[in-house]
């Protein structure tokens, strides 16, 4: 099942993965009609952003090599429940972005199992919770709609998840904004402070 995901990422099939949150909807980010495919899969709008997932942060480098800008936020917080909007002074992938092409989120989850080999392997995806829009975040497998189960080109069962999607911060500006409160704990990222957070 590990190969028959990765070819299907590689080749821009969505795929169910677990993660450390929630199940998750993947494909490959180095494509924006695999991207905009899984999009109208899910009924999400295209100006809605969606994250970059990695299975460890040498991965991330090496898809937005600007982010090492940003190494010690990244470093402080990741892998773990927290996806971060950061700077993507570049723009990649601006059909991820929605309508900020320049800033980018970002997601290193703490993946085990097949999940984590499969990440390994393909390096970054992007990755978005597999429900349907406005839907129920799936906590199990058997939680994720018949429909994105059967559009999917092959899905891991990783068994119960904690079934609460990453907590969302954007350290663009001035001061860390919390975007979405969700698994991970909001006070370790602003305890820290952009002092200590940032580069000086």
């Amino acid at each position: 099942m590990i190969d028959r995901a990765v070819e299907a990422i590689r080749a821009g099939r969505p795929v169910i993965l677990p993660t450390d949150t929630v199940y998750g909807l993947c494909t490959t980010a180095s494509s924006a009609q695999a991207v905009e495919a899984l999009y109208r899969l899910k009924g999400r709008p295209g100006t809605q952003p969606t994250a970059i997932l990695a299975g460890d942060l040498d991965a991330l480098f090496e898809a937005v090599p600007e982010l090492r800008a940003s190494e010690r936020i990244l470093r402080a917080l990741l892998p773990g429940p927290y996806t971060l909007v950061l700077p993507n002074p570049a723009r990649r992938f601006p059909w991820l972005n929605g309508r900020r092409t320049d800033a980018i989120g970002v997601r290193v989850p703490e993946l085990c199992g097949d999940a984590a080999a499969v990440v390994r392997r393909v390096g970054a995806v992007v990755a978005t919770s597999a429900n349907l829009a406005g839907g129920p975040e799936p906590r199990t497998l058997e939680d994720v709609p018949a429909e994105l189960r059967a559009a999917a080109a092959a899905e891991l069962d990783g068994g119960e998840l904690p079934g609460v999607s990453s907590t969302v911060i954007d350290f663009t500006g001035a001061e860390p904004r919390v975007l979405r409160e969700g698994a991970g704990a909001v006070e370790r990222a602003l305890d820290a402070g952009p002092q200590r957070l940032r580069d000086p």
